[in-house]
């Protein structure tokens, strides 16, 4: 199916707009990546320490056009050169997800193209097969600060993972294992209890005074930390459980720099006065715990499946700690370019390729939806 879809050299044209990024890009022949926009509101955001789902939708309203505009301006042609519209419809907050679903039935009604519902979470394991302009897509160790080399398998300019394959998706939002059969044939076989593991990090950074989002700093702080100064649990939730906990590690850290509250006393919502070194070594033993369990889970899903590889997806997909953990893995291990790791667009046309290939169109009363639907299979 691959071969088939790369010899109709079509152009996908996708939107993504599920949380606080508004994201367009083309993408040719399901991997290569003409263009990729995205409109950060990390600074609308920040002093609330998470997202405000008001604030995203005005600033996704506010967005859309002109990324769309600057996407097609970059990727070098117009809508009419485009064979289909793309969409994440699934999950994500709602007023955001509105603000991308109409604007992609839009222009399908109006071009007559197809409209390609994604689920964002199924995008983002799709996220490692994307490329550039050139068709090559290198290890991340040299262009990225030798933080983790990518293992692959290669097959011309481009690669595959070997199926079976084992998924994770680690995200603000997600934390979940699953198995991949195939590309379209995708099962989740663990999920988190409670908060994923990406929201860890950023109530971790917010209860030691640092800003937001916590991950990308508390994952460069770690780097200066010792690793073992803190004996922080890891919730693994039995011998053969795959799902994760993350919000006992989490209150771990919370006593472990404010004291654990009396009775009749609740913690503190003034950070602690923490100097650099203890700071670093507390974001160190944090990470450690976090990266920890991930590969825990992964080494149990590999061995149920019998996987022959594993691909990693989602924001927490960039963290160096992690890909430092997976380095030397039994078996190779796919992780996505950086500028994927977190929401794009381009990840939700890559994927929609495929739909489009398999007939998996959707209609124009397509609408937004909350939750993935990615409870049994997709």
């Amino acid at each position: 199916m691959i071969a088939e879809v790369q010899a109709n050299h079509m152009l996908i044209l996708g939107i993504e707009s599920t949380c606080d990024e508004t994201g367009a890009s083309v993408v040719e022949d399901g991997r290569r990546v003409l263009s990729n926009v995205v409109a950060s509101q990390v600074d609308l955001h920040a002093k609330y320490r998470g997202v405000v789902p008001e604030i995203a939708s005005r600033a996704h309203i506010e967005n859309i056009l002109p990324i769309l505009r600057e996407s097609l301006d970059d990727a070098g042609c117009d809508l009419a050169d485009v064979d289909a519209i793309a969409v994440a419809y699934r999950p994500g907050l709602i007023g955001s997800l509105l603000i991308g679903v109409t604007a992609a039935k839009t222009l399908a009604w109006s071009l007559g193209k197809p409209l390609i519902g994604v689920d964002h979470v199924h995008a983002h394991l799709y996220s490692v097969m994307l490329t550039e302009r050139s068709g090559k897509r290198e290890a991340s160790s040299e262009k990225e600060g030798k933080t983790g080399t990518d293992t692959v398998f290669s097959s011309g300019d481009f690669f595959e993972p070997a199926f079976p394959a084992v998924g994770l998706v680690c995200s603000g939002g997600h934390t979940a294992l699953y198995r991949l059969n195939d590309w379209l044939d995708v099962q989740l076989i663990g999920t988190t209890i409670d908060d994923a593991v990406g929201e860890a990090y950023d109530k971790v950074a917010a209860i030691l005074g640092l800003g937001y989002p916590g991950g990308p700093i508390l994952d460069r702080l770690a780097e200066q930390g010792d690793a073992k100064a803190v004996d922080f649990p890891r919730s693994l939730m039995g011998r053969e459980s795959l799902d994760f906990s993350f919000s006992g590690l989490k209150t771990a850290v919370l006593y472990h720099v404010q004291g654990v509250p009396g009775k009749n006393s609740k913690p503190s919502r003034v950070a602690p006065d923490l100097d650099e070194n203890r700071l670093a070594d507390i974001a160190a033993s944090f990470q450690a715990a976090c990266v920890d369990v991930l590969v825990r889970k992964i080494k149990r899903a590999v061995k149920l499946i019998g996987a022959r590889s594993v691909v990693i997806g989602g924001g927490v997909s960039a963290n160096r700690g992690l890909r430092a953990a997976l380095r030397g893995f039994s078996l190779p291990v796919c992780f996505p370019k950086m500028a994927y790791c977190t929401d794009n667009a381009a990840m939700s046309a890559g994927l929609a390729q495929l739909y489009l290939a398999a007939g998996r169109t959707s209609a124009l009363d397509l609408d937004a939806v909350t939750y993935s639907q990615f409870v049994e299979t997709i």
